[in-house]
C-alpha cells in the first residue's frame, strides 16, 4: 500500500512498568488521507498523536515510515526567545529551508492568518489566540508529507479557523496526511477519509465515517467543451459531480475545499469557466423543495 506511515501493534506506557495507556494499535495513513480521532477525555488521543509524530516512542510494537512530519500540540510553550515571525524563520532553517526561503515561508504565513501585525511581537507576550497561530504557522511553513493537529483550532478566531482547513485541503491535496483531533463535531464534517476512537486504550475505527452531507458544501457549475469532464483533481475533491448540459457540470464540494476546487476548475486545461457559486442547500431544503 502506497502510505505516509504505518503503525503496527503499537503501545504506549506509563513509564517502564506503569500502565498502558494504548495497545495494540494498528494504523494506515495513505498519502491525501484526512484521518479524524475521537475519543473521551484521558483515553490516549493525545498520546496516539504524539507517537504518529514521533515525539514519544512506542513501548511495543513498531512505525514505519519517515515522513517529515509537523505537530501542533494541544498546549503550544508560547514563552520562548523569538518574536513570532524569529521563531517561524528558525522553525523553517531547522526544517531545512534556507534563511531568505524561511522569512519569506513565515511571512506568508503569518499573513495567511491574520498575524502580520504582531510579526516582531516577542513570543511571550502573545495572547493565547496570537500564539495558536504562529503554532499552526511553524507546522505549515514547511510544506510537511505528515501533519498532525492536537486541538489547533482552539483559541483561533473564525477567520483563522477556515484558514486552517483551507491549508488542510492543501495538504492533502498535495498527496500529504493529515491527522487530526478536535472537539467540535463539525470541525471538517464530511471530509476525513477515516474516522477512529480511542476507547478502553486500543483504536477503532467507525464501520461509517460521518456523511458527506454533514458540514457546510458549496455547489459550482463550471462550463467547459461539449463531451468533456470537469479534471481529475476536480472530480477528487468534489463529493458529487452531476452534468447539466453536454459538458456544463454541477460540482458539490465541503466549504473547505472550495478554493482548491475553483483553482482546479480555472487552471485546467482548457479552462473551465466558473457559472456560479453557491452554498449547497440543507438536505431539509432539498426534501422541502422536493414535495412541492
Amino acid at each position: 500500500m502506497d502510505r505516509v506511515l504505518h503503525l503496527d501493534g503499537v503501545g504506549r506506557r506509563y513509564g517502564v512498568r506503569g500502565p498502558w495507556i494504548l495497545r495494540a494499535v494498528r494504523l494506515e495513513l495513505p498519502h491525501g488521507s484526512l484521518t479524524r480521532v475521537d475519543g473521551a477525555n484521558g483515553t490516549g488521543k493525545s498520546t496516539l498523536l504524539r507517537l504518529l509524530a514521533r515525539i514519544d516512542a512506542p513501548t511495543e510494537g513498531h512505525l514505519s515510515g519517515r515522513p517529515r512530519t509537523a505537530y501542533v500540540p494541544e498546549r503550544f510553550p508560547a514563552a520562548l526567545p523569538f518574536t513570532a515571525a524569529g521563531y517561524l524563520t528558525h522553525l523553517g532553517t531547522v526544517h531545512g529551508l534556507g534563511r531568505t526561503a524561511a522569512r519569506r515561508a513565515a511571512d506568508e504565513w503569518l499573513d495567511r492568518f491574520g498575524a502580520t501585525a504582531y510579526a516582531r511581537t516577542p513570543m511571550a507576550r502573545l495572547s493565547k489566540g496570537s500564539s495558536q497561530k504562529v503554532a499552526v504557522a511553524q507546522a505549515l511553513l514547511a510544506e510537511p508529507e505528515l501533519l498532525v493537529l492536537d486541538e489547533a483550532w482552539t483559541g483561533l478566531d473564525a477567520d483563522a479557523r477556515a484558514e486552517l482547513e483551507r491549508a488542510v485541503a492543501e495538504r492533502t491535496a498535495a498527496g500529504a496526511a493529515v491527522v487530526f483531533v478536535d472537539h467540535d463535531p463539525r470541525r471538517l464534517a464530511g471530509t476525513a477519509d477515516a474516522v477512529y476512537t480511542v476507547r478502553d486504550g486500543t483504536l477503532h475505527r467507525r464501520t461509517h465515517a460521518p456523511a458527506a452531507s454533514e458540514g457546510p458544501h458549496v455547489v459550482v457549475v463550471a462550463q467547459g467543451p461539449p463531451g468533456g469532464s470537469p479534471p481529475a483533481e476536480a472530480h477528487r475533491l468534489a463529493t458529487a459531480v452531476e452534468e447539466i448540459t453536454p459538458g456544463t457540470h454541477r460540482l458539490t464540494a465541503p466549504a473547505s475545499r472550495s478554493d482548491l476546487l475553483l483553482r482546479a476548475l480555472l487552471t485546467a486545461r482548457p479552462p473551465r469557466h466558473v457559472v456560479s457559486v453557491g452554498p449547497a442547500p440543507l438536505p431539509h431544503d432539498r426534501e422541502t423543495e422536493g414535495s412541492r
